[in-house]
């Protein structure tokens, strides 16, 4: 079963959005692609795909694939420099050692930007930090010029964002470390080894940093840090998790139409290799801070895919975007024919959800529950954190039921 609104690609296996872009009305979307397999695999290329909004996307070939020195393509960023000229930066790797990468420029060949032509490396590891791995560039403006943070990880299991600046976008020097925290630290949240796609931003008058967590090539979640960000140094005050279950990795920032700070991520587990296909993304998220919490909010572009449901809760077909206002006690449950696709109970600041045929899981939840279903993809959202898991529609439609709060139910297409 393939989502309808969720991007996949018509075949092999994809992880990793990146580089996604607003221009001349329309999304460019990049992101890692192995063709013709359905597990990763180091030979990562950039796949590209265009479309109106970030739930309408047609993949449109590769933009850029190894050779020329590179063994992997793997993630990083583009951006529009002061001169007018697009450059993506990228973490080219070699095999068999592809934990340390380097990051290498990219300009692209035609307006359309479907095939770029690959530069020089513009950094590289720095030797005295005797790091096991080094990869995924994030680049933005600063009052000085040009940052760049790369996320990088020690022997003694320190994750770290490494820092570096530009004046012109060509020539980058290292300042040091922005951020780092011990694999050692769990109180309040763990944040691994490594940080896979550290991303700092400013949201609300803070400074944020999102991150995947990665610890001994297992990959976890996304979490961040709050704080202050001066000359260089990100300085924490608070850290979170979120997003819970086992699908949700590599979250990628970008800005929408409307100059919004938003995220998508990587959605692992669907598709398989009788299917032809692996990997999803997640629909796009608004970014922002209440309080002490990180918070994403379904993007807008997800509710103009509504269409009107039956007053009694049911959808024809297996698309669906729920609002839940839950009670203490209260429940939902979403089915599909006769059998039950996933249910959840709101209790005590949890949002306890079941899935048939897997383990329980939760959810902190604060204020309003949203949920999204695209068949086999999952998505639940609250101001406490995201949830996403695969799931099974058995018919062809969908009926939610809820017991306590108000619920109103809309199909998507």
């Amino acid at each position: 079963m393939r989502p309808a609104l969720h991007f996949t690609s018509p075949e092999g296996w994809i992880n990793d959005p990146h580089g996604i872009t607003f221009r001349d009305g329309q999304y460019e979307a990049f992101y890692q692609y192995v063709p013709g397999a359905t597990v990763w695999g180091p030979n990562c290329h950039w796949g590209h795909a265009v479309g109106p909004d970030l739930l309408s996307l047609r993949p449109v070939g590769v933009a850029l694939a190894p050779g020329d020195g590179d063994d992997g393509i793997w993630t990083g960023c583009i951006v529009t420099g002061d001169d007018g000229r697009v450059r993506m930066f990228y973490t080219a790797t070699t095999t068999p050692d592809f934990g340390i990468g380097r990051i290498r420029v990219a300009v692209p060949r035609d307006d359309a930007w479907s095939e770029w032509v690959k530069g020089g490396v513009v950094c590289e590891a720095p030797p005295e930090l005797a790091l096991i791995a080094y990869r995924d560039p994030f680049v933005r403006r600063f009052a000085g010029g040009w940052e760049m943070f790369v996320g990088g990880a020690s022997e003694d299991g320190t994750a770290m964002a490494l820092r570096y600046t530009s004046d012109d976008l060509e020539t980058w020097a290292y300042q040091g470390i922005a951020l780092e925290r011990s694999t050692t630290e769990t109180d309040p949240v763990w944040m691994g080894a490594l940080w896979e796609c550290p991303q700092i931003v400013d949201l609300d008058g803070r400074a944020v940093m999102v991150s995947s967590v990665w610890d001994a090539d297992v990959l976890h979640h996304a979490g961040y840090a709050t704080g202050a960000y001066r000359d260089g140094v990100f300085t924490p005050d608070g850290w979170g998790r979120l997003t819970h279950g086992d699908s949700y990795y590599a979250p990628s920032l970008f800005t929408d139409a409307d100059g919004r700070p938003c995220l998508t991520f990587w959605m692992r587990g669907f598709g398989g290799a009788a299917e032809g296909w692996a990997g999803a993304h997640s629909v796009p998220y608004l970014l922002e801070v209440r309080g002490d919490r990180v918070v994403a909010t379904p993007h807008p572009d997800v509710a103009q895919h509504r269409r009107p449901a039956s007053g009694d809760g049911r959808v024809t077909g297996l698309t669906a975007d729920v609002e839940w206002s839950p009670v203490d006690g209260a429940e939902l449950e979403v089915s599909s024919g006769d059998q039950r696709v996933v249910s959840v109970r709101a209790s005590a600041g949890e949002l306890e959800i079941d899935i048939p045929g897997r383990a329980p899981s939760s959810l902190p939840v604060v204020g309003d529950v949203r949920m999204v279903i695209d068949g086999p993809v999952l998505e639940v959202s609250s101001a406490g954190g995201l949830y996403g898991a695969v799931v099974a529609p058995a018919g062809t439609s969908l009926a939610v039921v809820a017991t306590g709060g108000t619920v109103a139910v809309f199909a998507l297409r």
